[in-house]
């Protein structure tokens, strides 16, 4: 879709908390566009690129109301209102112009989704995500998980726990000529790919459209990941969480998997059937899994995946890094400039599939 309106009309909402560099870095890319940045109506981060803000903030009346006045005053939002699906719903009933919003996740279809708002709703407006922006956090995760596998980290941090040491050494696995399959080889995926062929390791995975890829040496969907894994020591996934991909990662895949290969989740957690993974960690078919994502977060307290010795436990923040806000504010920066200029934007948020 192309853009229809003259930038002399065009006026910017800071939705979301934002240091005041990165909206004048915002207003530099046209001096047509009004952005509309009030602090005192923000939440302040508890730590670096905290969207949501603290949670004990609260405005008063008069902030609520000037709060949502600003942002029905825009074309452009930065960010959710309120950083929750339920202001993404507020603000597509109460704002008749608005024609794009920036979402701060990489994966920010959920939310989307979880507004309730139809699609001919959501095909009144624009939703692009920060995908990309977290490639490579979510690569050097993801490294990190298949280095611990390898390396036996989990064991030996229970040896140190315990003050025991071995009389017998074991030996820890190589990487350098393993073979690694990566579920989704998307921008995160194919940084995940460079990381790992950087280490040695020989690159497969998958792909919704399939198609040759320099580096790769197989490239099939997902139809053809339980022959892909077969051979692997290592699988990650980082395919998100949509209606093809839920529980995709089952007791069919699982059980095709070389006995005692690593298993790296950074995609999302509705992607596996936990209690498939949990007995794939029993039975020793999975050795060894680095999870940051689950099918319920936070994780229940009740989930044998706290306390199981096989499971590294990340709090869904394997993404975050101090340079998130440059990075997205960034990456919004060129978004607008293409959309100024009339062009596609990219990392469109499908309003049917909410991928």
């Amino acid at each position: 879709m192309m853009n229809t309106m003259t930038t002399d009309e065009l006026t910017i909402a800071i939705a979301v908390p934002l240091e005041v560099e990165h909206v004048e870095r915002i207003r530099a890319v046209d001096p047509s566009v009004t952005v509309l940045y009030e602090p005192d109506l923000l939440p302040p981060e508890r730590f670096p690129a905290d969207h949501s803000g603290d949670p004990d903030f609260k405005r008063t009346p008069e902030q609520e109301e000037r709060y949502w006045a600003m942002l029905n005053r825009a074309q452009i939002l930065y960010g959710f209102p309120n950083e929750s699906p339920s202001g993404l719903a507020r603000i597509a009933r109460s704002n008749p112009h608005l024609q794009w919003i920036h979402a701060m996740a990489a994966g920010a279809g959920g939310a989307v989704k979880a507004s309730g708002l139809d699609t001919e709703t959501l095909r009144k407006f624009r939703v692009t995500t920060s995908a990309g922006v977290h490639a490579l956090p979510l690569a050097e995760f993801s490294a990190f998980g298949i280095l611990n596998g390898f390396k036996r980290s989990a064991e030996m941090a229970q040896d140190q726990a315990a003050k025991f040491w071995p009389q017998l050494r074991t030996p820890t696995k190589l990487v350098n000529g393993s073979k690694v399959v990566i579920a989704g080889l998307g921008e995160i995926g194919m940084e995940t790919a460079r990381i790992a062929r950087a280490l040695g390791m020989k690159v497969s995975g998958t792909k919704r459209n399939v198609e040759a890829i320099e580096g790769i040496d197989e490239v099939t969907n997902n139809d053809g990941l339980a022959a892909l894994v077969a051979d692997a020591d290592a699988v990650v996934n980082t395919l998100p969480g949509t209606p093809y991909t839920e529980k995709l990662f089952s007791t069919e895949i699982f059980s095709a998997m070389k006995p005692g290969s690593v298993f790296v989740n950074v995609g999302r957690g509705t992607v596996v059937d936990e209690d498939a993974l949990l007995e794939a960690l029993n039975t020793g078919q999975v050795g060894y899994a680095c999870l940051d994502v689950f099918a319920i977060e936070p994780l229940p307290q009740d989930s044998p995946l706290w306390n199981h010795p096989k499971v590294l436990v990340s709090p869904h923040t394997s993404a975050l890094s101090s340079a998130e806000n440059r990075l997205i504010a960034e990456r919004f920066c060129s978004n607008l400039r293409t959309f100024l200029d009339g062009g596609d934007l990219p990392h469109l948020v499908d309003p049917v599939h909410f991928y």
